[in-house]
């Protein structure tokens, strides 16, 4: 079984395989974010990115053309495309290798050569190189058909991307994801990526497919066309939860009078509505009315909800840092919410 971390931890990882100039290998589900996970920490350490994809490249990619000496007695290897790049490079550099299992055996042979001994094409790459690949599963109905041994051992690592429902709803908060959407993966965790590989013309909720449903949220449109279009996302089955969800969603006690008046709103008894509460508060958050918001949390705490008074709370740090300077911020995570929420959050 592979290695298995979350995408802050990956993210990490990516960033200390660079500094380290370390190769690194990076399976998982399509969809699920290997590639901007490790674009941000390639980003993390400072580095630049050179991306190929070994999928649609031809051996000679890393390795150059054969091209004829001046004396036309002999012949070197000539680089282009990202080889060149590469060669040309001066400041600290990821060669993102996407797709790599996808690729053929001669293509994915040709970078053996690079990855070992860092040279390609019979010229040194610079030391300021590093080398990371990603891959999606041969279980995944990618075209993935493995990846030859002496390529995978030449990797100091092979980790696995695991989605975290968590992280990924503190990344759309950030993202412009819909506020309807967060909240229902947030009450539904296990839909986040519930990949499952067909031959079908059908597509399974995961990271990528959720962004467009957030899409088709964004605009209007015939709400049956909307309907027939989410459940065309994210197939059938969690296409018709989230439907049912955004029913429940359209009967929400009426959030601007929470913000006008907590402590005469209404305190939902069913998780799916709290959820849905939690994250729309969050998103309408501002420093002037956060003592508000703060005292309906108050009110979820002693309702016997403190989850989700701390799931309220860290959405509207992440929405509003300013609320963390605030006496109704203090006053909350040293009173009802202290051990709940750190002040990190």
């Amino acid at each position: 079984m592979t290695a298995q971390l979350t995408p802050s931890q990956l993210r990490q990882f990516v960033a200390v395989c660079v500094v380290q100039q370390w190769a690194l290998l990076v399976t998982g589900p399509p969809g699920g974010g290997k590639s901007d996970i490790i674009a941000q920490g390639v980003a993390d350490a400072g580095a630049d990115s050179i991306v190929s994809h070994p999928v649609v490249s031809d051996p000679t990619d890393a390795k150059g053309l054969p091209w004829p000496a001046a004396d036309a007695e002999s012949a070197t290897f000539l680089p282009f495309g990202d080889l060149a790049r590469a060669l040309a490079v001066t400041r600290p550099t990821a060669w993102f290798l996407d797709d790599l299992g996808q690729a053929t055996d001669a293509v994915q042979a040709s970078f053996m050569q690079p990855l070992l001994t860092h040279h390609a094409g019979g010229r040194r790459l610079p030391d300021c190189l590093t080398f990371i690949a990603a891959t999606n599963r041969r279980t995944d109905r990618a075209a993935v058909r493995g990846m030859l041994e002496p390529v995978k051992s030449r990797f100091v690592s092979i980790v696995e991307l695991v989605p975290d429902v968590d992280e990924w709803c503190a990344w759309a908060l950030s993202n412009g994801i819909c506020a309807e959407t967060v909240a229902f993966l947030r009450f539904r965790p296990e839909l986040l990526s519930a990949f499952e590989p067909s031959a079908d013309m059908v597509n399974s909720p995961i990271p990528r497919t959720w962004s467009h449903v957030s899409k088709l949220m964004s605009v209007e449109m015939d709400p049956a066309i909307r309907a027939a279009a989410i459940c065309g996302a994210v197939g059938d089955a969690a296409g018709g939860e989230f439907l049912a969800f955004l029913a429940l969603w359209a009967e929400l006690p009426n959030i601007d009078q929470i913000c006008i008046d907590p402590d005469s709103a209404a305190i939902p008894a069913q998780p799916g509505t709290l959820y849905a509460v939690c994250t729309a508060l969050g998103r309408r958050v501002t420093a002037a009315n956060f003592p508000r918001i703060a005292r309906y949390a108050e009110r979820l705490t002693d309702a016997n909800s403190g989850e989700f008074a701390a799931l309220l709370l860290r959405d509207c740090i992440r929405s509003e840092p300013a609320v963390c300077n605030t006496q109704a911020f203090v006053q909350l995570t040293t009173g009802p919410l202290q051990g709940l929420i750190s002040g990190d959050a």
